[in-house]
């Protein structure tokens, strides 16, 4: 499959496993390094595709990112899908990115099928309401938020056209690249991944996504380097957004958690039609 992990990627993962063993405790779990290593490199092809992309204005107004690589198809008659990855959400004061968290993507469906298939799944969320189903643990798409396939390329259709949904589903498989349709999928947190990635036992994704969590490896840097440039969000100059989170908790400020969070220009075109 031409658009599938490249050998010297698979090698640095291979090599990643193998030094995860050593180092776990300092640098956190090696599989869940090398989740992030493969979701930075999903964007990264993404990005270089000239035509065949998310539509930049939709990047720059998502609320959220979910990216899951190799997702797997597997169908006999009855078919299941499954995938792991990791969703970062903008932070309502700044815009920046939040650290990552870790997923997993699971659904099925019926019907005259068979076979194995891969894709890379990109899912874009565009309102509040997406993230905090899922941050409670678990979102079913198309029954918890609304769900479309993603319009596909640099600018997109019409504006209208992006205001359908609250989340976005895109897929890369076999070096092509457009919207997917993932209605009654489920996309969970992925509580042990994520204790081992922050090393820190019964982390939340709320603590994740405030910056109270543990800094991670320096692999989700990079991939939240990666998300700035394809969304044209400033970057971070550390993976943990805890010195925001001090500063905005000072004495005479107010708390994150009493400001208004920030309504981005996609939502206000939904509410205003």
């Amino acid at each position: 499959m031409p658009n599938r992990i490249t050998s010297a990627s698979r090698a640095l993962i291979a090599a990643l496993f193998a030094a995860g063993a050593i180092v776990n405790v300092a640098q956190g779990g090696a599989r869940e390094e090398s989740r992030l290593l493969l979701a930075t490199e999903v964007l990264q092809q993404i990005k270089a595709m000239p035509d065949a992309r998310v539509p930049d204005a939709l990047l720059a107004h998502a609320y959220g990112i979910a990216v899951i690589p190799d997702v797997g198809k597997f169908a006999f008659f009855f078919g299941g899908r499954h995938g792991t990855g990791v969703l970062a959400v903008r932070d309502s004061l700044t815009s920046a990115w939040s650290n990552p968290v870790c997923v997993s993507l699971s659904g099925g469906s019926f019907g005259f099928q068979w076979g194995v298939q891969y894709s890379d799944i990109i899912l874009v969320f565009t309102t509040k309401r997406g993230i905090e189903g899922i941050t409670g643990g678990k979102l079913t798409l198309g029954a918890d938020a609304s769900v479309a396939t993603g319009p596909v390329g640099r600018q997109g259709s019409a504006a209208t056209d992006m205001n359908l949904a609250e989340i976005y589903t895109y897929a890369r498989t076999r070096g092509l690249f457009g919207g997917i349709a993932l209605d009654g999928s489920v996309i969970s947190i992925d509580r042990s991944a994520n204790a081992s990635l922050y090393q820190k036992s019964g982390v939340t994704a709320s603590e994740i996504f405030s910056g109270q969590a543990p800094a991670p490896p320096q692999t989700a840097q990079r991939f939240l380097d990666e998300l700035a440039k394809a969304t044209g969000t400033a970057m971070r100059t550390s993976p943990a957004p805890q010195a925001e989170v001090s500063a905005a908790q000072a004495p005479g400020s107010v708390p994150p958690s009493a400001q208004p969070a920030r309504t981005f220009p996609l939502e206000e075109q939904k509410k205003n039609q």
